[in-house]
């Protein structure tokens, strides 16, 4: 009897460790196998099964000696690789994909560059689309930008070695743009710019301002609340619709800092409305700031009711506020044009350390200045007729090769904050619905609309030089929606046989 029990406990014992030897190799395996290659000698626990096909998973540094990741390494790093390797095994040991495609797997995982933001073609029919980063820049700024990447003579005037003023020729070169600004200053966004000026100027003083002016600028910031958190007290005049010059001058008083005066880019109103002119408020004796927003240097015969900064330091005003990366289609940064001695108490400020520029935006600012029409001015003055030839040749091949498109009209807008309730006739490559999502998700993705139940693709930000991606982007999207109809249905057909 106890020899019956020694004996049975001496085999559960051994079939207790035999089985956390089996477990140890199997976590090993599953810890480690990104770095062990076991081949196919080991067997599976159950009898006639074959090899474990799991044990064949290559190693992480043969995987990598792979020519297309070792270009990888160089174009996007290390730690990038090693994930969509160690990503590519994991489905591996999940069964979910053969061990011998790991790494055209780890290929395929591969981010297409060096930092999450992704290129895409935006045919949304806005041109300057806030999601998408408003203005993209010109050929000559990205060159600039590239050129700026290194050292450069930022703050150094090489003729004598010593320190120079930062960005003094893309200073130079914005007054140049605008002969009225006696004086520049630039900052990293127009929010800044106009939060340096309350700041420096207004700080426990009185802000007077248009009821109708007190705008939201988007993403929930609005612009009481950004003077109020300067320390300077607002001091509302007027009525939404309706603000008169005498509502200004009633409310000026020995705590008046300046007269701030805001173009409601993003909205309109219309109707029974009435407001102060830029000249008008000037003859009160006290600063006018003017807050213009989209950026707009001069006047544009396409945009007449936008203001622009030329006319308004005409008219008057003391200092005008704007960004750079909207109609004036170069970087994201904040303008801030004017009398001498403004500008000067501005960029002298504590505050202004805070919110300068780096060299990257200041050569690109200042490309975008000096160099060919960008981006999005060719954009905003494109013909309509043009824009349809575009389409109608987009569309002829792709639909004889089978793809539901066609060529129709378009509207299209500015967008960002500029020229509210301003239409361009445009024209657009409409395709079906599903269409929208899968060029998003694309190799190359394009962001379109969608309206009537059809996706526009609006040709009118869009590049003519990435026409040939774009239509690359619709074959390929065409393909992937033919393979996820089939198999839609095939499960289909499956539920109806079930």
């Amino acid at each position: 009897m106890d020899q019956r029990v020694a004996e049975q406990t001496e085999t559960e014992q051994s079939e207790t460790e035999q089985s956390e030897t089996e477990q140890s190799r199997t976590e090993q395996n599953e810890s480690e196998g990104s770095e062990t290659d076991r081949g196919e000698t080991e067997e599976s626990g159950a009898e006639g099964t074959g090899p474990d096909p799991r044990r064949r998973i290559p190693r992480t540094d043969a995987v990598l000696r792979d020519p297309r990741l070792e270009a990888a390494v160089a174009r996007l790093g290390p730690e990038p690789v090693k994930a969509a390797v160690r990503r590519a095994q994991q489905q591996a040991r999940h069964g979910t994909l053969p061990p011998e495609e790991v790494a055209d797997t780890a290929v395929a995982l591969l981010p297409s560059t060096a930092c999450g933001l992704r290129p895409v073609i935006n045919a949304t029919g806005v041109l300057l689309h806030t999601n998408l980063g408003r203005a993209p820049l010109s050929a000559a700024a990205r060159r600039a930008v590239l050129d700026a990447a290194g050292p450069t003579d930022v703050e150094m005037d090489l003729p004598t070695g010593v320190r120079a003023r930062r960005g003094r020729s893309a200073l130079d070169a914005l007054r140049a743009r605008v002969p009225s600004a006696a004086a520049a200053h630039v900052v990293n966004n127009g929010a800044a710019a106009l939060v340096l000026a309350a700041t420096a100027l207004a700080t426990g003083r009185e802000i007077v301002i248009s009821r109708g002016e007190m705008v939201e600028i988007g993403d929930g910031f609005r612009l009481p609340d950004l003077l109020v958190s300067t320390g300077a007290r607002l001091r509302e005049v007027g009525t939404t619709n309706r603000t008169s010059v005498e509502d200004y001058a009633d409310a000026i008083g020995p705590d008046t800092a300046f007269v701030l005066k805001v173009h409601p880019s993003n909205f309109r109103i219309t109707g029974f409305t009435r407001a102060a002119g830029t000249r008008e408020l000037a003859a009160l004796g006290v600063p006018v700031v003017v807050d213009i927003g989209s950026g707009l240097l001069a006047p544009h015969p396409l945009l007449p009711a936008e203001p622009d900064a030329e006319t308004q330091l005409r008219a008057g005003a003391s200092l005008v506020t704007a960004s750079g990366d909207k109609l004036l289609g170069g970087p994201q940064c904040g303008l801030l044009l004017g009398d001498e001695d403004l500008v000067r108490a501005l960029a002298r400020h504590p505050l202004a350390r805070a919110l300068r520029v780096d060299k990257l935006t200041l050569a690109a600012l200042e490309a975008t200045l000096t160099g060919p029409a960008t981006p999005t001015a060719e954009a905003l003055t494109a013909d309509p007729r043009d824009l349809m030839r575009r389409a109608e040749h987009l569309a002829a091949p792709l639909s004889a090769a089978g793809v539901d498109v066609r060529a129709v009209t378009s509207t299209a807008t500015i967008g960002g904050g500029g020229a509210p309730g301003v239409t361009l006739p445009s024209a657009a490559l409409s395709l079906p619905e599903p269409y929208a999502s899968v060029l998003r998700t694309g190799p190359v993705p394009v962001v379109g609309r969608l309206e009537a139940g059809r996706c526009l693709l609006d040709l009118r930000a869009v590049a003519p030089e990435d026409d040939a991606r774009l239509a690359q982007a619709v074959r390929s999207a065409t393909a992937v929606a033919a393979t996820e109809e089939a198999a839609a249905t095939a499960v289909t057909a499956a539920a109806v046989e079930g």
